[in-house]
């Protein structure tokens, strides 16, 4: 799972109140002395018993093993990690998903940072993070030279509005102001309403528009750069990742930097009056300014490093039978943050027991299929890299689906369930956090509260699905991309614990009796889901 700070509240509420106050935290809670089926007859509660703590502890022994370096994307350990679940499934004698030549689902990387990046005004020196932000991976590595900068009011480039109409900037190092203009009645002269435009929020635009007439350079001008930095702070200082390859940049691309109001005047010289003039007259008139050119010695020297990275998606594919043409995902990240140092940072159950559990769910599937009784609608257990670089692999995945998004019924997500989270430490109570079950479908969160009371009376803790949580997990796993493609999408987590990304998350402090309890309560609902008569329902925005 991605990281953020924690928080911890908690509310009780009874089972009986009704769906929607699911929202605000609450409990179902495991009702004494139930009796809950124990049948071999019943295929679910038969075909859950091959889920089991032995099997989960050889797999989670090995997949979080100093061998595998900490699973990160893109490093030696996690190809070992990949190679050993496709080697799993191969015993399984599980078919690749129809169409495939391999498990595989190429997912590629590209990290960029900076090297260098110095800009100087008749040799006054400005410094990233300081006087300008710039975003390395939309840029390119070059030196640049201009004896003058020109201004061309917004740098906007629409049908109804345009900044560089009749205004050559053929190799020029352009300047703008950020934003859009808006008159004295809040009047967007983009929109032509009090509704702000795309070209308010999104800097590419601008730089797009000064390639598209041939500028050599953009800086925007940010009336609160600091509040840039803020927004963007985890990219400009950490390398950004991008799926797909980005190393190969194209030559004629416009570099572009947000530049600080003092920075600005400096490159204005005495032109600045002009500029503000110009600037006013456009918010007045809501028509594009002057092209106002001024004599500065600018010298840039940007160097980017951008290194490619290939990880997998793994694809674990069972066939359904009447309702084949339905799909159910089965989701779990193998990746981790890998090591820092000598120190491996293993990650057993972050992400190693959902990898694991969705293994032991996988046998549980084939073994339904070799007896004869293989799920209704086909299940596509699916083990996702990238998931701590920023869901990447889940949202590859939702971008190329192997299966149309149309036919995908549900995701049932898999991240830490191997540990007592810190609320229960030291309790008897088996437990579940669940995550998501009814924001799309009411059905779903239906299905997993019938099937826990049937088979496993298990306490489900809902109190991370409050949309007010401030740890927002909701938003930090792949479940998340399947979401937000109208996939209704359930997550099942064991909450926080003090080894969180840390070196202590290790394979000894997992509970494999709990692990399997709560690896067969997941198989039932994900058996439920695939059998039933009727697909789920998307009843909610």
């Amino acid at each position: 799972m991605r990281k953020i700070i924690f928080s911890i509240l908690s509310i009780i509420i009874s089972p009986s109140i009704a769906l929607h106050a699911q929202y605000f935290g609450g409990k179902t809670m495991p009702v004494q002395d139930k009796e809950v089926v124990r049948n071999l007859k019943d295929h679910s509660f038969m075909l859950s018993t091959t889920i089991n703590a032995k099997d989960m502890k050889e797999h989670l022994s090995i997949l979080a093993s100093d061998e595998f370096q900490g699973r990160e994307t893109g490093s030696e350990g996690i190809e070992k990690a990949a190679s050993y679940i496709n080697s799993e499934l191969d015993k399984l004698q599980l078919p690749y998903a129809v169409g495939n030549t391999s498990r595989f689902q190429q997912v590629d990387f590209t990290f960029s940072s900076w090297i260098d990046n110095e800009v100087r005004v008749d040799d006054k020196r400005y410094k990233q993070l300081w006087d300008f932000v710039g975003f390395p991976q939309s840029s390119k590595s070059s030196t640049f030279s201009f004896d003058e900068v020109v201004y061309v009011g917004y740098g906007i480039d629409t049908e109804s509005y345009n900044d560089y109409a009749n205004k050559d900037v053929t190799g020029k190092a352009v300047i703008v102001f950020d934003g859009e203009p808006f008159n004295s009645d809040g009047v967007s002269g983009i929109t032509g309403n009090q509704n702000a435009s795309e070209w308010s929020e999104d800097y590419e635009l601008k730089r797009v528009a000064a390639q598209k007439h041939g500028a050599a350079f953009l800086m925007i001008i940010s009336n609160n750069l600091k509040e840039v930095l803020n927004a963007n702070r985890r990219m400009l200082v950490n390398r950004v990742t991008q799926l797909g390859d980005y190393s190969k940049t194209d030559k004629s691309q416009t570099n572009m930097l947000i530049i600080s109001t003092k920075m600005a005047q400096d490159l204005l010289g005495d032109q600045i009056d002009l500029v503000i003039t110009d600037r006013d007259n456009i918010k007045k008139k809501l028509a594009p300014g002057k092209l106002i050119s001024s004599k500065s010695n600018v010298a840039i020297n940007q160097k980017v490093q951008k290194d490619v990275l290939s990880g997998k998606n793994i694809l674990g594919y069972i066939e359904g039978t009447d309702k084949k043409d339905e799909l159910i995902i089965v989701s779990a990240h193998y990746d981790h943050v890998g090591t820092k140092g000598n120190d491996v940072y293993n990650g057993a159950d972050d992400n190693g027991s959902g990898s694991t559990t969705v293994l032991e769910i996988a046998e549980a599937l084939v073994t339904a299929k070799k007896i004869g009784k293989g799920p209704r609608r086909s299940v596509l257990c699916l083990w996702m890299t990238g998931e701590e670089k920023g869901l990447l692999g889940s949202e590859y995945y939702v971008n190329n689906p192997i299966f149309p998004i149309s036919q995908t019924v549900a995701d049932v997500n898999i991240d830490m369930v191997g540990r007592w989270g810190e609320e229960y430490q030291g309790t008897d109570q088996s437990y579940l956090y669940v995550i998501g079950s009814d924001r799309l479908s009411s059905e779903l969160h239906e299905i997993n509260e019938s099937m826990n009371a049937k088979y496993s009376n298990m306490l489900l803790d809902y109190k991370y699905n409050d949309e007010n949580d401030p740890n927002r997990f909701y938003f930090r796993s792949d479940h998340y991309n399947f979401a937000k493609n109208g996939i209704p999408a359930i997550f099942y987590f064991n909450g926080v614990h003090e080894d969180y990304h840390q070196i202590g998350d290790e394979i000894d402090k997992i509970d494999f009796d709990l692990m399997q309890d709560r690896g067969r309560m997941i198989f039932h609902t994900v058996w439920e889901l695939a059998n039933r008569d009727k697909r789920i329902e998307v009843d909610k925005d």
